[in-house]
């Protein structure tokens, strides 16, 4: 087998490999015979297929087969052995790819397409400056955040008169003519809640009301929505469609849903037995996750600030663009030429991002290893937890949901990118000059519109 190389530019090439019958011959016949000894075919028992007749009902296939298996392997051995930083992947040459006959021939050639990484040099310094915001957490903040964790730790408790938010309870019958309809709807321990009702009216008839209270109402005015009318009355949504009357309710229930007190026993939930023992802790720890929450949007935006600021850096490194635009038509079969062209110059700034990551990890030797990815893993579980108002899980449970992420191929490759890019940032906040700003939450939201 002979592999040439031809380099148009400094980004394209054109790969050819010819393959002799001595390449393939030895497989070609290991993978007949082998055939041969799983062939079923009428009239013969299994494995004494004759091979003359294998060959000639599967010989072509299987010749194609071998032979595309042995370019495609050699083609990338070649590849990594040389060194090249390709783009995409291999394309058949559309030009110089001569007609290929696997009844007729004996030797082939295969003609690839390469794109070629482009060459560029990155420099970076303290003339070059960026800057880092983070988010002001107010006071206004922490009480929200403290209400929050109130009302995710809070109870149901029973009501004496109906507010808004409560949940009612009670024996429902259909009305005609202001009487119980005999026959008509009735829903034992039927449920409803007047904030779910779009109809003030309808609404303001429970709010007040007692257990043992009468309540008149139309269940299609005060809803609406035809599968909550179904839902209440246990009926279909057609039959809800089509239902009209007033209905009574005789409340037997009123349940209300209290926030936790900001006490001790909240203290606890929240971050662990006696980690925090006073109302003014409790404050400045919640202000704590609050700017460790924010933190990642901070880090966030200095990312993208740090990428637009690269790229900014490469504005005259070019690409193969009639080669990408194939490829990328090639390997994606719902993209379309013109949104192809419409995303174009996006997908190009995405790839020089790609580049110029992978330019300075090499340059500030960034290396991700095994303690990495299971940090990262970890921290991804702890923000899953935290997201359900479970701030103090421990390490052992936090360790097994980390390594239950880590047996997912596509998980590890996502968090190997994700923390190499963390480090080139950091290695390039190092590198510039930063100037670090605490601007308030709406401002800060605002820097993402400006984009």
């Amino acid at each position: 087998m002979n592999i040439a190389k031809k380099e148009l530019d400094q980004t394209s090439a054109v790969v050819t490999i010819h393959v002799e019958k001595a390449d393939y011959a030895e497989k070609v016949d290991k993978t007949l015979r082998d055939y041969r000894k799983k062939a079923n075919m009428p009239g013969f028992r299994p494995g004494m297929v004759p091979l003359n007749l294998v060959k000639k009902l599967y010989g072509k296939a299987i010749l194609a087969d071998e032979i595309n298996k042995l370019v495609s392997e050699n083609l990338f051995d070649y590849i990594k052995k040389n060194n090249m930083n390709v783009l995409g992947e291999p394309l058949p040459n559309e030009t110089e790819q001569p007609e290929i006959d696997f009844d007729t021939q004996e030797d082939f050639d295969f003609v690839f397409d390469i794109a070629i990484a482009p060459e560029f040099e990155i420099s970076l310094s303290k003339k070059d400056k960026i800057d880092y915001y983070s988010i002001a957490v107010t006071d206004e903040m922490v009480d929200g955040q403290i209400k929050s964790y109130a009302n995710r730790y809070g109870k149901y408790a029973d009501g004496d008169t109906v507010e808004e938010n409560d949940m009612v309870k009670g024996e429902l019958h259909e009305l005609e003519n202001g009487a119980v309809k005999d026959g008509g709807v009735h829903v034992e321990g039927a449920i409803l809640t007047p904030s779910y009702m779009k109809d003030e009216d309808s609404k303001k008839l429970f709010l007040g009301a007692k257990v043992g209270d009468v309540v008149t109402f139309n269940p299609k005015k005060a809803f609406e929505n035809v599968a909550e009318v179904a839902s209440l009355l246990k009926i279909s949504k057609d039959e809800a469609e089509k239902f009209e009357a007033d209905c009574q309710i005789k409340i037997e229930g009123i349940t209300r849903y209290q926030a936790a007190e900001v006490n001790q026993e909240l203290f606890d939930k929240v971050y662990g037995e006696g980690v925090v023992k006073s109302e003014d802790e409790f404050r400045n720890k919640a202000k704590e996750s609050l700017q460790k929450s924010w933190k990642a949007d901070s880090e966030y935006k200095f990312t993208l600030d740090v990428r637009d600021m690269l790229l900014k850096k490469m504005p005259d490194v070019t690409f193969p663009d009639a080669f990408l635009k194939r490829w990328l038509l090639s390997a994606n079969k719902d993209l379309t030429e013109t949104k192809l062209e419409e995303d174009y110059p996006k997908i190009l700034d995405d790839l020089k991002w790609h580049l110029a990551k992978d330019k300075l990890a090499k340059a500030y030797d960034v290396k991700v290893e095994s303690p990495d990815v299971e940090a990262y893993a970890k921290e991804m579980a702890r923000a899953q937890f935290a997201q359900y108002g479970m701030m103090n899980v421990e390490d052992d449970l936090l360790d097994h949901y980390a390594k239950d992420m880590l047996k997912k191929e596509d998980t590890v490759k996502n968090i190997v990118d994700k923390v190499a890019e963390n480090k080139v940032v950091e290695a390039v906040k190092a590198a510039v000059k930063v100037t670090e700003k605490e601007v308030p939450l709406d401002e800060f939201t605002k820097l993402f519109g400006t984009k």
